[in-house]
């Protein structure tokens, strides 16, 4: 049986938020191994959308703390992370979502995060491929986009950081067990592999939100924003059901990215026809045009969400070493920056740039309910 030894911490997981935990922690001079199932996860099915959310007050600070953090960082990123600052383009279909862009606006400028409430024909002249008769929109222009399997290698890259191959199968106090047999240590071990934590940990606090994505051929450019519309809020942080929302992405291919949706607790990877069907419906009644466009790929993905909607971000409240960077849902992307900067300064028992009191794991662990991940070594 190989062992490793040497670092100063373990991430298990090499998405977007595992990277990210990484590239800060090796920023700070520590040695990290990152563990790399080679699986892609959520990272690789997601839509890339870089966005301040205000839903709540925690993840508005957390989104845009860490959009602030990709914006600092965008000069850096290679080609291939498509990095572009497009802005998010919220669309209203009727005055009182006017209202609502209205409350959004406020909510974002508490934190610093300029918006412009734009006119029905402000909307027509800025994106003249949706439909006529919008009530109007609220335009968020430090929103983003990028490609986020390419940005999570680039984050990887970090000479600090040294990647294992391999699927964790276990935690053993300073140890990762790997399913070949091989022993990683370190003091500090980081769990940010998403719903794949569950059987690890041992527990069952993540859910399964599934998506799909369409994506269609290229065209000349018909988009310039990311749309969404108003009500996808609701439809983000519905407790039961099915979901759909129109949400759409240009890509700097030419291409269109078309979600969105959500389904409860089902790991099936197969795309559901009539999810599928009840998205695209959606999107082209808000965008006509998509009706004359070939999609050429659909697939699904695997959200990983908590029960009240945050990630948990900090240490396992009964395991000393142990820190949890997971439950993102569909934010990983935005927040993965702003989620590795703090839990780099909690093992470096620093004070993090912003209050990570919302999404500590003990809110929502109890003595009772907490499981036992970390196995008892002779």
């Amino acid at each position: 049986m190989r062992q490793t030894s040497g670092a100063d911490v373990i991430v298990i997981g090499a998405g977007i938020i595992g990277a990210a935990c990484a590239r800060s922690l090796a920023a700070e001079g520590m040695r990290v191994l990152l563990v790399d199932n080679l699986a892609g996860g959520a990272t690789q099915a997601g839509m890339g959308h870089l966005v301040c959310i205000d839903d709540n007050a925690a993840e508005l600070l957390l989104s845009s703390y860490s959009l602030r953090l990709w914006r600092e960082l965008a000069a850096d990123l290679p080609e291939d992370c498509a990095w572009r600052g497009c802005g998010t383009l919220w669309l209203a279909e009727t005055d009182d979502e006017m209202d609502a862009a209205a409350e959004k606006q406020r909510r974002l400028s508490q934190y610093d995060v300029g918006s412009e409430i734009l006119t029905s024909s402000q909307v027509a002249q800025l994106e003249p491929a949706l439909r006529p008769g919008l009530a109007g929109g609220l335009r968020v222009a430090g929103d983003g986009i990028l490609y986020a399997p390419s940005a999570a290698r680039w984050l990887a890259s970090h000479p600090g950081i040294t990647r294992v191959v391999g699927e964790a199968a276990a935690i053993e106090r300073d140890r990762v067990l790997l399913t070949d047999g091989e022993r990683l240590g370190a003091p500090a071990i980081v769990v940010a592999n998403g719903l794949s934590a569950d059987a690890l940990l041992g527990s069952g606090f993540l859910r399964a939100k599934k998506g799909h994505l369409a994506i269609t051929d290229r065209y000349s450019p018909r988009v310039h924003h990311q749309l969404v519309e108003l009500g996808y809020g609701a439809s983000a942080h519905a407790a039961s059901g099915t979901s759909v929302a129109f949400n759409l992405q240009p890509r700097p291919t030419g291409q269109l990215f078309i979600g969105s949706s959500r389904q409860f607790d089902s790991l099936d990877p197969a795309v559901d026809g009539e999810v599928l069907a009840a998205m695209l419906t959606r999107a082209r009644a808000w965008m006509p045009a998509l009706a004359e466009m070939n999609i050429i790929r659909c697939w699904t993905g695997f959200r990983a969400a908590t029960a009240d909607g945050l990630p948990l971000l900090g240490p396992h409240p009964s395991y000393p070493g142990l820190w949890l960077a997971l439950g993102h849902e569909g934010l990983g992307v935005t927040t993965a920056l702003g989620s590795g900067a703090i839990i780099a300064a909690q093992i470096r028992q620093r004070r993090p740039d912003i209050d990570d009191t919302p999404f500590l794991p003990a809110r929502l662990f109890t003595t009772d309910s907490t499981s036992h991940p970390v196995e008892e070594t002779q």
